[in-house]
């Protein structure tokens, strides 16, 4: 028995007995302190009721985002509408913007040549397979523009009107060899044509053709439309001399031309819908022709009674 109280085992249980005792002395002199017994369970339930908590926490979750689907899909549709009409509204600025900016070009040109009238434009595509840079324009039949008319900006020749549909219009731009313009020198007042080169559209350049060869022209001298065909107006900016180049028959030169218009980037343009002496040369042709076509019948005619 005198080996039992000596043993190990009997010492922890003093040990332990001691612990329980000073536990619940302090349990009862410490005022608002759980007692022994409710430390106890304390113990052993607190880790439950923390675990069975976080549950319950979890499940509440996730049955509130399930229930607030409907409030989220709401919000999203909300947002989405409130993006589109500040997109709209910003496209409607842009908008503004280019008249804005367009009108004042329109109100300058309208100054300098009051017997023009214009349609102002946007380019609205380009033709990735042209080598000179045509495009087309968001205007059309619908809004006045008719084949042939003249394209500008405010910084000069763009092209002219080669396509014409209610609400479109296709631009053959001056760096295409299909195009061709009476022009004179402003400050020799030298004649010549200009049209495109295959070669020199690639550089953004056109040609004044059938210059003279005792021709005064220079580099930066300004070239200007004729209005001899009635096609354009008079007077119109088409670029500046960059280069001059003998021809092989060695009795005329051509200038190369930068063009005053930025034509392979121009967004915002001005159909030239009506002009002093538009398509005067052409009815004077066609009055000409039609003069000689009454003479030969009257030639004819006697001959026609003789018989």
């Amino acid at each position: 028995m005198s080996e039992f109280f000596q043993s190990k085992i009997f010492k922890l249980f003093l040990a332990l007995a001691a612990l329980i005792f000073i536990l619940m002395l302090r349990s009862s002199f410490v005022q608002g302190n759980a007692n022994f017994f409710s430390d106890m369970v304390g113990m052993v339930t607190t880790p439950l009721q923390k675990s069975t908590a976080a549950v319950s926490e979890s499940a509440g979750g996730f049955w509130k985002r399930l229930f607030s689907a409907d409030e989220l899909y709401e919000e999203n549709q909300q947002l989405k509408e409130q993006i589109r009409v500040l997109t709209e509204q910003q496209v409607e600025l842009e908008q503004y913007r280019w008249e804005n900016e367009s009108l004042k070009e329109f109100m300058g040109l309208k100054e300098e040549h009051p017997d023009h009238e214009y349609v102002m434009a946007s380019v609205v595509s380009r033709d990735p397979n042209s080598r000179f840079h045509s495009f087309v324009l968001d205007k059309g039949s619908l809004d006045g523009v008719e084949y042939l008319d003249p394209v500008i900006t405010e910084d000069g020749l763009v092209g002219r009107i080669s396509e014409v549909g209610l609400t479109f219009s296709k631009v053959t731009t001056i760096l295409d060899p299909a195009l061709h313009v009476g022009a004179y020198n402003a400050r020799t007042r030298d004649m010549g044509t200009i049209t495109g080169r295959i070669e020199a559209a690639e550089e953004g350049l056109c040609s004044m053709e059938l210059v003279s060869r005792s021709s005064t022209a220079a580099k930066d001298d300004i070239i200007v439309t004729a209005g001899s065909t009635g096609l354009f107006p008079k007077d119109l900016v088409i670029g500046r001399i960059v280069s001059l180049e003998s021809e092989s028959d060695g009795k005329s030169m051509t200038a190369m031309i930068q063009p005053a218009a930025e034509v392979d980037s121009v967004t915002n343009v001005l159909v030239v819908t009506s002009f002093r002496g538009q398509g005067s040369s052409m009815e004077q042709l066609g009055d000409e022709k039609a003069e000689e076509a009454a003479d030969e019948q009257a030639d004819e005619q006697p001959q026609e009674d003789a018989e």
